[in-house]
């Protein structure tokens, strides 16, 4: 383990120096490199063997070739600066629509040929995502992009790469380069399977919660003791032949609130991902149906409108991450309808009892289908 601890730290120091040197340009050759240095080798011999002094100008030609190319590769990729413009929200698993800006500082010489990729994971193979065919001297260059970031949370995995081929195409060369700022990534808005049918659910519950006296009619039901008699639907009462009153909606605005349970015993964190992307997706959908919202956790109360916008529920929720060992609190309220998302809905059973609360755990939100949630 040790003599592997060497090797790993003089190899770090062997790629630092390496970069140091090159001005972290990196190369490689290409297939027509190879029969370009095949084809050297080949002229070579026949210069020595032979001593004609035209075979030895050839060889001079074709050293001289790879020589140029080399330094006009480089001096293309020297002073570029790349610049984005991301829009203010962005959401997991979405395809983006963005523009990238690529700058050439230098004074005269224009850049040619330069390929913009996105360094995905260490070690992989970098896929190019934007060309420039030539960029100006003392010139930027705009492009339209199109990006979409897998996971949630901030964005640190800002490496990129300029590389290029020009002039002959001896070899491709590579210098990286990281954009400063990190990038918040909101959950994932898009409907996952069972998303669209457990929110059809939790609408009519909802509904069907803040039912009461107001403006907008509801339903008509049999009458009952408490009820006023101004309320009565004379002609549903002949009609059934027992007192029938009209139900009206509200007046009052309704709240739902979402409670996201951080105490996740390990084994569940997949699930916890799911569960974020649930109430970030119940979140946006019933703020654009004009329901007020109220999201609490252990360690947070917000609400919208009033305290925030749906924004900051999303930016919460982007770097939302388990708590071990802190006890939720559930806050029982008739005026709010409550939906409740816990890894351990045993903790919660109390609270099911209640109306107007809707429990999901991993029984009702499995983890890649509609599960129970669409039944309920």
């Amino acid at each position: 383990m040790d003599r592997a601890m060497d090797q790993s730290r003089w190899r770090r120091i062997y790629d630092s120096v390496r970069r140091a040197l090159s001005g972290g340009v990196r190369q490689q050759v290409t297939l027509f490199g190879v029969i370009y240095s095949l084809a050297i080798v080949l002229v070579g011999t026949a210069a020595f063997l032979s001593g004609n002094n035209l075979v030895f100008l050839i060889l001079s030609i074709l050293f001289a070739a790879m020589l140029v190319s080399g330094f006009i590769s480089r001096l293309s990729l020297a002073a570029l600066r790349l610049e984005f413009f991301l829009p203010e929200h962005i959401a997991a698993r979405r395809p983006m629509q963005c523009r990238v800006a690529i700058e050439n500082e230098k004074w005269m010489m224009p850049s040619f040929s330069i390929h913009l990729s996105r360094v995905e994971q260490p070690g992989r193979k970098a896929e190019s995502i934007v060309y420039m065919p030539v960029i100006p001297a003392k010139s930027k260059v705009e492009a339209p992009l199109e990006l979409m970031f897998p996971n949630r949370g901030t964005q640190q995995n800002n490496q990129f790469l300029f590389s290029t081929r020009f002039p002959f195409g001896f070899t491709e060369r590579r210098i990286e380069v990281e954009v400063k700022h990190d990038i918040l990534i909101y959950p994932c808005l898009d409907p996952q399977p069972g998303f669209e049918d457990l929110l059809a659910s939790l609408e009519g519950e909802i509904e069907s919660h803040f039912r009461g006296i107001g403006d907008d009619f509801y339903l008509i039901r049999p009458y009952s003791y408490h009820d006023s008699a101004r309320f009565v639907d004379w002609k549903a009462s002949a009609h059934t032949g027992e007192l029938q009153v009209r139900e009206f909606a509200r007046n009052q605005d309704r709240e739902v609130e979402l409670m996201l349970d951080l105490n996740v015993p390990s084994g569940l964190n997949d699930w916890f991902e799911h569960a974020v992307d649930c109430a970030a997706y119940l979140a946006w959908s019933l703020s654009l149906d004009g329901i007020r919202l109220r999201l609490r956790t252990q360690d947070v109360e917000l609400q919208v409108p009033g305290e925030a916008d749906v924004y900051a529920i999303l930016k919460y929720l982007a770097l939302a991450a388990p708590m071990f060992g802190k006890p939720p609190r559930v806050i029982h309220d008739p005026s709010r309808f409550q939906i409740l998302l816990s890894a351990q809905p045993s903790r919660f059973q109390d609270a099911v009892t209640h109306e107007g609360v809707r429990l999901l755990g991993p029984g009702e939100l499995p983890l890649g289908g509609t599960g129970s949630a669409s039944e309920n």
